[in-house]
């Protein structure tokens, strides 16, 4: 990790959250919806914890919902060495990793399976809490990809109501990488799959397609790079 070069990175920080927030809302009018439907989740594996301490002091309606990490032991040295901020796992999670993560973050995105569906549970219930999460879902059926396919929701779903300590709010998915117009089919598709079983948490866009997602219904959009290039180790 890098550090940033500019004399006042804590501003140019703030000005790289602004154009984003300027970005969804932009996003939001051409879709006819309000940005207050639409969440940052901000993506902060690739930086350390004095970015996240200055993008969590941000002012309000510039600081983002949550930070997003992928792998759990970095969420984890996160969580204890930046306790103001609010963060999220949504990166792939194996059962045996449950224990660490259940019940300290407020949003799991990726739950691809029953058996991680009922490891999370049972976790979350022993710690006394109900942990939320979203149904990953392989919308464009990529091998590459994790995910549950589209016709095994409902399964989930009917599973999740008879589990105590867990609550399923909405879905998430990847499209696949390139030019953004190709993953509006996806997201159009994951809005559709949400709508029939009655979710309201769509967990779709990156930097590259985030404000294609929005037109087609995100309420959480997982953003990286488009907000902390530049930033390195120390600001």
């Amino acid at each position: 990790m890098m550090r940033m070069t500019t004399s006042n990175p804590a501003r140019s920080l703030a000005h790289q959250f602004e154009a984003v927030h300027a970005r969804i809302a932009a996003a939001c009018a051409r879709s006819g919806r309000h940005p207050d439907e639409v969440k940052l989740i901000a993506v902060s594996k690739t930086v350390d914890c004095a970015a996240v301490h200055a993008a969590a002091r941000l002012p309000v309606g510039l600081a983002p919902v949550a930070f997003g990490e992928n792998r759990v032991q970095e969420l984890v040295r996160k969580i204890d060495q930046c306790p103001e901020a609010v963060f999220h796992l949504i990166g792939t999670l194996q059962r045996n990793k449950v224990s660490k993560v259940a019940g300290r973050v407020a949003l799991i995105h990726s739950v691809d399976s029953l058996r991680l569906l009922e490891a999370i549970a049972t976790h979350a219930h022993e710690a006394g809490v109900t942990q939320d999460v979203l149904l990953q879902v392989n919308v464009s059926g990529e091998q590459s990809k994790h995910g549950i396919a589209p016709d095994e929701v409902a399964t989930l779903l009917e599973a999740a109501r008879t589990l105590d300590g867990v609550r399923v709010i909405g879905l998430m998915t990847m499209a696949p990488f390139g030019d953004p117009e190709t993953a509006r089919p996806y997201f159009r598709a994951l809005r559709q799959l949400a709508a029939e079983h009655g979710l309201a948490e769509l967990s779709m866009g990156m930097s590259g397609d985030f404000e294609v997602a929005i037109e087609e219904g995100a309420t959480l959009v997982r953003i990286g790079s488009a907000l902390f290039a530049g930033t390195q180790e120390r600001i």
